[in-house]
């Protein structure tokens, strides 16, 4: 059975439960005023990580956004990520938890690099266990995925990135 196909049979759930709020602890709970996301070079985010990448609204910093349209955007930019997630996963044999947390990592990084990382190479290739620890940690035994670019081009290491990481690695293996 496709992953595709466990979505549309409800044996994998899109937006699921455990996920929105996963996304609101690490995303922001109740961030209904946009600001400037210095981890992101001062993108504008709003609700649960809404950027003007990922709404079909303007996002624009001290703008207030009603928690309708916080849930309302989140529940359409989750599953648009989920859904697009599916579509680069081939082992019909993950979970739930699986799904859940690449599906936060995708919508913090990006679905399209989700799809292109290490970790999900792994997985597909039913190396689930290992493909789960590769979203915290390099080959090398590195920290991955934590890292941002500041103002003067140099990689920086940030620690509540890598806590994000690791909770992800750790649910993803459940």
């Amino acid at each position: 059975m496709s992953l595709r196909h466990k979505i549309a049979t409800g044996a994998i759930a899109l937006a699921s439960a455990s996920l929105v709020a996963f996304l609101g602890k690490w995303e922001g709970e109740g961030q209904n005023v946009v600001y400037a996301d210095k981890l992101a070079r001062g993108l504008p985010t709003v609700c649960k990580g809404i950027t003007r990448h990922t709404s079909p609204y303007p996002v624009i910093v001290g703008d207030y956004w009603s928690p309708e349209r916080c849930a309302e955007v989140e529940q359409m930019v989750v599953e648009k990520g989920q859904l697009g997630l599916a579509d680069c996963l081939t082992n019909p044999r993950i979970s739930q938890d699986t799904f859940d947390a690449l599906s936060s990592h995708g919508h913090n990084v990006g679905t399209p690099s989700t799809c292109a990382s290490r970790a999900v190479g792994l997985i597909n290739a039913g190396r689930i266990a290992e493909g789960c620890k590769a979203l915290a940690w390099g080959a090398d035994g590195r920290p991955v995925w934590a890292y941002v670019t500041d103002a003067q081009g140099k990689k920086v290491f940030v620690p509540g990135l890598h806590a994000r990481r690791k909770a992800e690695a750790k649910w993803c293996a459940q």
